[in-house]
Parts: structure tokens; C-alpha cells; sequence
């Protein structure tokens, strides 16, 4: 089973579904399990970041374990219909009686085998939430001879997921997950599951392998009565880093999760990816090989959308391509980032079922001065669309020194667009195919927002770092509200080319974001 098709699937069914269930006969909750106890913490003050940064250092200076579980009983060997048919029993929920957020414990089992530790605070006080399945209900129709419970063995939860009236009231709508390895999504209103964040990435797309580190630790605030948001701590761990890590969430209308992070490394990282962002690209109407689809276009997201420290407006367009691709952006402060699905109507996908046009956009803010850096995007080659290919995220220039505090703070929004107002013709969609008259070059169309060009045209300006640009013109499209610049690329002996297009006025000044994109033979 795909990891993206069977996240994306259990989260859908959580989220709207419904399944004939049977509870589970009550039992004495299992013994604790000295090695899923959780890490000892003080109780003397509130519980807070700089408890949860004092254990990640602690951490960091031993030597690295890895988490392990032996799945038993009804957990082992599940697949994947039969882990859907495992639920949280809502009469076992730790906020049921909040006004505004519910909670759901995840059990393990199929992909989910690496156990967590999951505490709730109250009154600024720890208190771990051993692994008990007598909260799990176990879908007869998968279970027809009920759970076997005799034992849980050295398990744990695997995550967790939140939920609130976020679409309609009196509807506990999931928005919030976190689930596998350092992953976690959300929602916001009117949207559905795609993209997802990561705590951290470390050597994606390089030769040696990637590492994934895991979120070993939670800690769940109660919310007081009324309050809107949401504060959860965790500990990540892996052989190269451990960290410390604060989520503030408000979800709603644009879900915001201010982020703040401490990392200690336990050798000098380079390669890590801060802020990284997990999508997927398979095809539309600017990259589309050897496809047959009834459907327009495939996707979670479109394009790498960035916000320079200097403040320039930049658009790279997502593609397909047969090899890897690592493109960097080399920034200083970056004043924002994401990964954007910018075409949000159902024809653009004709998908009833994925409903591709309700992905979110993530978009991530940093707080305070980054310093020198590339924002970093890999796209990975795919033959379907159950697989996720699309990482970007913050690299710092130096690596991050072992044995040093390395912090980092930024607000990710999960919405339909990324919250970034620029006054500047936004780009509305890439369309490339061959050419009809030059069977050597391949046709650019780019589409931009007519309102900047009503009565006077810009200036254009189109370059490629191989190959040439030939017969570049732009049209007014009034009744689509598009001003469209076509131009043709003729590649030659070249194998790859990075192409950009910008309009400006007679002065030079920008008057469109910047757009990018990547040729490859």
C-alpha cells in the first residue's frame, strides 16, 4: 500500500465516513511498559517549551535510539481496509468535554509501527495516556470473530488527530492530524487533505539516502473553555538531530500553525530542510508525458510560490520529468514560501473523487532573520498519482553545528491560497506542448491577471540558461480576464534548461511575479 493513498483515504473516512461498529468488551488497561513511559519531566512550574528543549538536549547528548513495537494480536499484519476499520471510541475522548476541540487517539498497525508517547497537560501538569485498545472499536465486517486483545506487547499510539466545527456547526469536522514518522497535516474551512508539513527534513534527493526523523513525543495542551486554538509540544529524534518543537494551531477560515522549533544535532548537519512542505505532481496542462487521462490534470499542488527577502514575487511551475530535480533558490531572510494549488475550480480536474481543486496551499512565514539560504525543491519522477514527489523547504547556507541550540520560528497556513498580497499581476496557468510550426521547440502559454494590463501593454522579458527563446508576443484575453504571453523554446543540443518570464514597464520595474520553469530533454 502507497504511504499517500492510504493516508489520504483513512483521513477522508475519518473525516465524513461511516462504518458499523462493535466495541470492544471493557478490560483492565494494560501494565505499563517501562520503555513507552515517556520521558521524566519536573512538576514543580507549568509545563512548557523550555521542558520540552532541556529533554531534547538530553537526548541529543546520548547515543541515538530507534523507537520499535512489535504489532500483536489484532494490530499485526493489517491491511489496509482492515486498519480503516479500527476507530476511536468517543466516549474515551481526553477533551470530550471541551467546547470546541474533540480528540482522537490513533492506533498502530499496517504502516503505523513506530510507537509515540502522547501526554495531555492539564493545569500545566503532564500526565501520559498509556496504550489501552479498549478505546478502539474494531469493524466487525474485518473482525467477524471480534479483536484479539490478549496482549498489545511494547505498542503505543501512532498519532493523533484533532477536531472542530470547522465547517459547519455542531459538525466535528478532523482538521488536524499528526501520524508517521515527523509528518502532519490540516485542513482549513472548505478545503481537504493533500499536501503535508514535516518537522524536519535531513539529505532529501541526496545520493546517500534520506534520513526521516521521528516524533517520538507529544504533549497535548487542554484547551480552556472557549479558547479557539491549540498548543501541542513534541520531541523529535533521529540518528543526526533531536529537537524540540511547539505548535500554537488556529484553525478556521486560513488554519495557522505558529511553529517553534529548537534543534540539537548530534553531528554537524548539513542538508537539513527546515520548514519542509511534501506534495504531489503528476501532470496538467505545463507538463504532461505520455499520459492517457480523461482528466485534465493531476495534482496537490502546482507550483513553488516564494516571497524573497528583497520582497520578489516568484512562481515555479511544478513538472513532470523522467530523473530527479533539485532546484535551489538562493535567498537571505526569505520572506515566505509554499507550496500553492493556484486552480481551484472542478474543471481544471474533472476529478468527482479526489476533488483535486479543494487541496490546500501551504504557505510558511518566517519570525525573525533566517539568514543566507536556498529554499530547495526536489521533484521526483511518478507514474501515478499515489505517491508523494514534491518536497521544498528552508536550507541554510552552514550546516548546523553538533552540539549547539539551533533555533527556528515561522507561521505555516494551510488554505486555498497562500495569504500574500503583492501588487502585481498574479500568474493564473502554464500550458506547454510541442509546436505546431517548429517541430525542433516546444510552446510556453502563460496566463496572467488582466487587470494590470487593461490599457497598457508591458514590456516582456524571457530568458533560458540553455537552447533560445523565439517569437515572443502577448495577447489581451478580456472576456477570460487574461493577458497571455506565448513564446516558443528551441532547445538544440541542450539537456536541460531553467526558463523565466517577466513583464515589466519601460522602466524595468516588475510589474508580474517572476516565472520559472524547468525544461529537461
Amino acid at each position: 500500500m502507497k504511504r499517500r493513498h492510504f493516508l489520504n483515504a483513512a483521513t477522508a473516512l475519518a473525516a465524513g465516513g461511516h462504518v458499523l461498529t462493535t466495541r470492544a468488551e471493557a478490560q483492565t488497561a494494560p501494565g505499563p511498559d517501562p520503555r513507552m513511559q515517556g520521558p521524566q519531566l519536573p512538576e514543580t512550574k507549568p509545563f512548557g517549551f523550555e521542558d520540552v528543549a532541556a529533554l531534547a538536549a538530553e537526548r541529543a547528548g546520548a547515543d541515538y535510539r530507534q523507537p520499535a513495537s512489535e504489532l500483536v494480536g489484532s494490530f499485526a499484519n493489517l491491511s489496509y481496509d482492515q486498519y480503516r476499520g479500527i476507530r476511536f471510541r468517543r466516549d474515551h475522548d481526553p477533551w470530550g468535554s471541551h467546547d470546541k476541540f474533540r480528540l482522537d487517539l490513533l492506533g498502530p498497525g499496517a504502516i503505523f509501527d513506530e510507537p509515540v508517547n502522547i501526554s495531555i497537560v492539564r493545569d500545566g501538569v503532564p500526565g501520559l495516556l498509556g496504550f489501552d485498545p479498549s478505546m478502539l472499536d474494531f469493524d466487525p465486517s474485518h473482525f467477524p470473530d471480534g479483536p484479539d486483545l490478549e496482549t498489545t506487547g511494547n505498542m503505543g499510539w501512532s498519532g493523533f488527530r484533532v477536531r472542530t466545527a470547522l465547517n459547519r456547526p455542531g459538525v466535528m469536522d478532523e482538521f488536524l492530524v499528526f501520524q508517521g514518522a515527523s509528518y502532519f497535516r490540516a485542513v482549513a474551512r472548505g478545503t481537504i487533505y493533500g499536501l503535508s508539513a514535516r518537522g524536519l527534513a535531513i539529505r532529501t534527493g541526496s545520493p546517500d539516502g534520506e534520513e526521516f526523523p521521528l516524533f517520538t513525543d507529544f504533549w497535548l495542551h487542554e484547551p480552556a473553555e472557549g479558547q479557539d486554538w491549540i498548543r501541542i509540544h513534541a520531541i523529535l529524534d533521529s540518528r543526526s538531530v533531536a529537537g524540540a518543537y511547539q505548535f500554537d494551531v488556529t484553525p478556521g477560515a486560513r488554519t495557522l500553525i505558529r511553529t517553534r522549533m529548537a534543534l540539537f544535532p548530534r553531528v554537524d548537519l548539513a542538508g537539513a530542510g527546515i520548514a519542509p512542505q511534501t506534495s504531489m505532481f503528476w501532470f496538467g496542462p505545463g507538463s504532461r508525458r505520455n499520459v492517457d487521462d480523461y482528466r485534465p490534470a493531476v495534482h496537490d499542488s502546482d507550483g513553488l510560490q516564494m516571497r524573497t527577502g528583497s520582497g520578489l514575487s516568484l512562481w515555479r511551475s511544478l513538472a513532470s520529468h523522467r530523473a530527479l530535480q533539485i532546484a535551489s533558490f538562493v535567498d537571505r531572510d526569505p520572506q515566505g514560501f509554499g507550496l500553492t494549488q493556484r486552480a481551484r475550480d472542478f474543471t481544471s480536474y474533472q476529478d468527482a473523487e479526489a476533488m483535486y481543486h479543494l487541496r490546500p496551499s501551504g504557505w510558511v512565514e518566517p519570525e525573525g532573520n533566517w539568514g543566507p539560504g536556498e529554499v530547495r525543491l526536489i521533484e521526483i519522477p511518478v507514474e501515478n498519482e499515489f505517491n508523494d514527489n514534491i518536497v521544498c523547504y528552508w536550507q541554510p547556507k552552514e550546516p548546523l553545528a553538533a552540539g549547539e541550540r539551533h533555533e527556528f520560528r515561522y507561521r505555516l497556513t494551510f488554505s486555498d491560497l497562500p495569504p500574500v498580497d503583492a501588487p502585481l499581476a498574479e500568474i493564473r496557468q502554464t500550458r506547454s506542448g510541442r509546436s505546431i510550426n517548429n517541430s525542433a521547440a516546444r510552446s510556453y502559454i502563460i496566463d496572467y491577471d488582466l487587470r494590470l494590463f487593461a490599457e497598457n501593454l508591458p514590456e516582456i522579458h524571457v530568458t533560458c540558461s540553455a537552447g533560445q527563446i523565439l517569437h515572443a508576443y502577448q495577447k489581451r484575453l478580456p472576456r477570460e480576464g487574461v493577458l497571455r504571453l506565448a513564446f516558443e523554446f528551441e532547445p538544440g543540443d541542450a539537456q536541460l534548461a531553467d526558463l523565466q518570464a517577466v513583464l515589466r514597464n519601460k522602466d524595468g520595474l516588475a510589474l508580474s511575479e517572476s516565472w520559472m520553469s524547468r525544461w529537461t530533454a
